[in-house]
């Protein structure tokens, strides 16, 4: 009995290290805490039963929301290029004068244009 006990932590440790690994490898960019993701990937390879342990506790990403799957970025944005500083922020279009007056003129040259096709229709 001692001797398949001990096979039997050997094949959960080694499945642990498996899992940890693929989680390290498909876990994206950035999202990783405490180490960048190559540092986690070297940890687990390293040492595979406490580079696994801490790799779930504390380099996986938080997962949003307590469950589903979802990780939770590090920043609140999914496209970080939004957030850069400087980035003109769009505001409503019912305070922007400048973008209301294009709009109606846009709309005149469309009336515009489509007037002479009516009438051809008519016709």
């Amino acid at each position: 009995m001692p001797l398949f006990a001990g096979g039997l932590v050997s094949i959960v440790v080694m499945g642990l290290w498996i899992f940890c690994l693929v989680d390290v490898i498909t876990t994206v960019d950035g999202t990783t805490r405490n180490l960048p993701k190559m540092g986690w990937l070297f940890i687990v390879l390293l040492l595979p039963l406490i580079g696994s342990i801490l790799w779930l506790v504390a380099g996986r990403p938080e997962r949003a929301g307590g469950g589903g799957g979802h990780y939770r970025q590090a920043s609140p944005s999914r496209f970080p290029e939004y957030d850069r500083p400087g980035r003109h922020v769009a505001a409503s279009p019912d305070d922007d004068e400048e973008f209301l007056r294009k709009c109606r003129e846009r709309a005149e040259q469309q009336r515009k244009a489509a007037k002479p096709r009516d009438q051809k229709d008519e016709s």
